[in-house]
């Protein structure tokens, strides 16, 4: 998996789906606290990159993320975006359209997951102990049903190739300390019921999302990586929903439950490989997630 390669730009880190590079000696930005952040085309599920990759799938979510961020600054959440335009001063021709030059920040060490619907991992602990991350909730809930409130679920978060893991409040405020824990759930609950009341309206259920968030030089809380995409949220079909179930959705849990269907041949629990995706489960998740961009903002996106 080697990175693309831009003028200006030294190539720092690689996630499963982003390339991270700094500024290099004599670009425009040498010796600023900016990144260049570049979605790629890469899908990931259950810690492996999938093969091959789902076409357009960095635009779609660069340009979701990019809405998204516009949405919720009006709200006075601010982001990390320094700017997504193409330019001397701006992102790289090559990159234009994935890539974002956003502020360096100080990464808070956990995800901040919100869930507004009990499902996947959450749903396995509910059946065990009738708890999500340690939070007791009531008896009688299926797979799909909606939680009296929104709850918030963080996780730790892990390396590329590790498994990230639900912990407990009390965990979080042990990790990050108790005042930065509690403006961290403060801020992913407001974004994500400003957010579900938003998907709503487009007739798409916010299930569950997670976040992650940075501190600037002054300490203050900002928004970073991507936001309400495909990748980081599970969307479904409002008016497909039905508890008890497993539900439709715009999201790569498409992909996730091809993996796991007899038909993949696939064992998660052993230590081989994925196998690759057929060319029906890529052109479908392409059409997923544009289907998620098109409902969301109103708006078509020129490929």
């Amino acid at each position: 998996m080697s990175a693309a390669r831009y003028p200006g730009w030294q190539h720092l880190s690689s996630g499963k789906v982003r390339e991270i590079y700094t500024p290099a000696a004599g670009s425009a930005w040498e010796g600023q606290q900016v990144l260049l952040m570049v979605a790629t085309d890469r899908i990931s599920a259950y810690d492996h990159v999938l093969s091959p990759g789902i076409p357009d799938k960095g635009i779609i979510l660069t340009q979701l993320s990019l809405w998204w961020f516009e949405q919720l600054a009006a709200e006075g959440i601010g982001n990390h975006v320094v700017t997504a335009e193409v330019g001397e001063r701006g992102v790289p021709e090559a990159a234009a359209g994935r890539g974002m030059i956003v502020q360096g920040l100080e990464m808070v060490g956990a995800e901040a997951i919100v869930r507004g619907f009990l499902t996947g991992s959450a749903m396995a602990e509910y059946r065990e102990s009738g708890t999500v991350n340690g939070i007791p909730l009531p008896a009688g809930l299926a797979d799909g049903s909606q939680l009296p409130e929104p709850i918030f679920t963080p996780s730790t978060k892990a390396e590329q190739g590790g498994h990230d893991e639900n912990i407990s409040f009390t965990a979080l405020e042990s990790a990050i300390g108790a005042e930065l824990a509690a403006r961290l759930r403060q801020a992913a609950l407001q974004i994500y019921r400003f957010a579900a009341g938003r998907t709503a309206q487009a007739g798409i259920i916010l299930a569950d999302t997670k976040f992650e968030f940075g501190l600037d030089p002054t300490g203050e809380l900002i928004l970073a990586d991507e936001v309400l995409t495909p990748d980081s949220s599970r969307f479904w079909p409002a008016e497909e929903w039905q508890p008890g179930r497993a539900q439709p959705s715009f999201d790569k849990q498409f992909v996730r439950n091809w993996l796991t269907s007899p038909e993949s041949g696939w064992n998660q629990n052993d230590d081989a490989a994925p196998p690759a995706l057929p060319q029906r489960i890529v052109a479908a998740t392409r059409e997923r997630y544009l289907d998620a961009y098109q409902r969301l903002t109103g708006t078509g996106l020129s490929l």
